[in-house]
């Protein structure tokens, strides 16, 4: 197996941004289901679904927010940084088939603990679905 090196701190910069794009499947509402134990029939069953205000299922919150930990984990910082902190809004819901587009930014580094901090959102046809800040530590090239 290989991996991606992920950025060291001092290669990083405040202003620097990584994007992910992402459609909502059925499949990817079941999985999440499954592995997070949360099977809350807003999200599995479409007749409940069409009682509540939102008319019909919606994805979990928490399997929208997951894509913001792929970016941290895999791209920005990358592999080798660690979240220590995430700080978000729920805006408006995510529905089967929508797309998800996925940025995070690094607005604040500080040196003490290689604490770098990252304006995270989901967007849907350009509004904010979720909205926050990130934390994480992202080693040294000397560590």
């Amino acid at each position: 197996m290989t991996y991606k090196d992920g950025y060291k701190f001092e290669d990083l910069s405040v202003g620097m941004t990584h994007q992910t794009e992402h459609i909502i499947t059925e499949k990817d509402i079941e999985l999440f289901a499954e592995v997070s134990g949360d099977r809350n029939p807003l999200h599995m069953d479409e007749e409940f679904a069409k009682n509540t205000p939102f008319g019909t299922r919606i994805a979990h919150g928490a399997l929208t927010a997951s894509y913001i930990s792929g970016i941290l984990g895999n791209d920005l910082p990358g592999p080798g940084s660690i979240f220590v902190g995430l700080n978000m809004r729920f805006r408006r819901p995510v529905y089967i088939g929508s797309h998800v587009t996925v940025k995070v930014e690094v607005t604040e580094m500080k040196e003490r603990g290689n604490r770098v901090t990252l304006k995270v959102s989901c967007n849907v046809d350009g509004k904010a679905a979720i909205s926050g800040e990130a934390m994480v530590m992202v080693p040294k090239r000397d560590a």
